[in-house]
């Protein structure tokens, strides 16, 4: 059962990102490196469904008992092949060396597909369709088909390795977690894929292989696959629950500044940032949608403090050395603004709650924490008028 949910949560994950992944490259067709990335897990997924029923009895009734292992090896060599695509045209100083450098290595890919072709129709009537256990490697076509895959894919894993160990080094986290997961699942497989190599050599010469050999390589495979799929979707999930964290807490501090903004606007309706209304919903729903309120009510309430602050008493000292600075300038907006109608702002505006650094963060907060003592003076008006 835990294997089950296992599984059914990582074809989730891979749908989910190739679908990410194919969204993306629709919107930049030509970025060369998207391009590689989403034609590595197309590969794969087709490596991995074409190698189910109904699809490998169709393949075999169209072209023989072996051509559905020919086809899944073909796009494995597929997928490893545009993995190191990946990497050339990362590294590539532009696009022209990355094409050039993909070229070369396709014609290795191309010899390694002819050489799998050859093979399979070499083995002909004798090639039942077995996997690699149930494979009789008596066969020299048998044999050779193996080697030639696990001599590619051992190939073609470990540039990507070294690759991936080199930008690993050169980069920060999260994308340096992920990269050195991704390497080690890479490893993993080209470790297991020399294994399978060795033991096509040992069963050709009609050596028995010890049970726990086989059984060892089929489980570095089964943990190397998930694990680098974990590396290769590890810094974009980061990156994802990050961004959840920022657009919760700019949601916490929007709402905060609400009374504030609320008191301004109405007094200076004029310095709305969105006089054209946009579309409501794709601005609540969008995930840019919360960050983009957030920093324009922020605007708005600036612009508005600084066109009633030459109405208010100038501050004496840093408002941080003041414990009532907030009800106490809560106290001036609320009679400044209620006493008679504002004024245009003339040339002698003077700063209002700022913080003692530059940095966004603490205006941010400077404003929300007068915005709590404007709350608290609406409810104790609230109050006193009640009464």
């Amino acid at each position: 059962m835990i294997v089950f949910v296992i599984v059914c949560g990582m074809s989730v994950a891979f749908v989910a990102a190739l679908g990410w992944k194919i969204f993306q490259l629709f919107k930049a067709p030509r970025d060369a490196t998207l391009r590689a990335v989403t034609l590595c897990l197309i590969s794969a997924a087709f490596s991995f469904l074409l190698a189910r029923q109904p699809f490998a009895d169709w393949i075999a009734s169209a072209g023989g008992p072996g051509a559905p292992r020919l086809v899944q090896n073909l796009f494995v060599l597929s997928m490893v092949y545009w993995l190191m695509c990946f990497y050339l045209y990362s590294a590539a100083a532009d696009a022209a060396e990355g094409n050039r450098r993909a070229r070369r290595e396709a014609l290795f890919l191309a010899l390694a597909a002819i050489g799998l072709l050859s093979a399979t129709v070499a083995a002909g009537v004798h090639d039942h369709g077995a996997n690699f256990q149930g494979s009789d490697l008596r066969d020299p076509a048998l044999v050779s088909f193996y080697l030639v895959a696990d001599v590619y894919l051992v190939y073609a894993l470990a540039m990507s390795l070294r690759w991936t160990c080199a930008y690993a080094r050169a980069s920060q986290r999260p994308l340096a977690t992920g990269l050195w997961l991704a390497a080690v699942g890479i490893g993993a497989m080209a470790a297991s894929c020399t294994i399978r190599a060795v033991l096509t050599v040992v069963r050709w010469q009609g050596s028995t292989v010890p049970p726990a050999v086989t059984w060892a390589s089929g489980v570095i495979i089964a943990l190397a696959v998930p694990l680098f799929l974990i590396g290769v979707s590890y810094p974009g999930a980061a990156t994802r629950i990050a961004a959840m964290r920022v657009r919760r807490q700019h949601r916490r501090m929007y709402h905060r500044l609400g009374p504030l903004w609320q008191m301004l606007h109405e007094a200076y309706p004029e310095h709305s940032l969105y006089r054209v209304p946009a579309n409501p919903w794709q601005d609540h729903l969008l995930p840019l949608g919360m960050n983009r309120r957030y920093y324009r009510r922020v605007i708005e309430c600036r612009d508005g403090l600084v066109r009633i602050s030459p109405r208010l008493a100038p501050t004496k000292g840093l408002v941080e050395e003041q414990p009532e600075w907030a009800d106490d300038l809560a106290d001036q907006l609320y009679t400044a603004l209620h006493s008679e109608q504002p004024q245009a702002a003339p040339a002698d505006a003077v700063p209002v709650a700022m913080p003692m650094t530059q940095s966004l963060e603490d205006d941010v907060r400077q404003l929300a924490q007068l915005s709590d003592a404007v709350r608290r003076r609406r409810v104790l008006a609230g109050t006193k008028h009640t009464d």
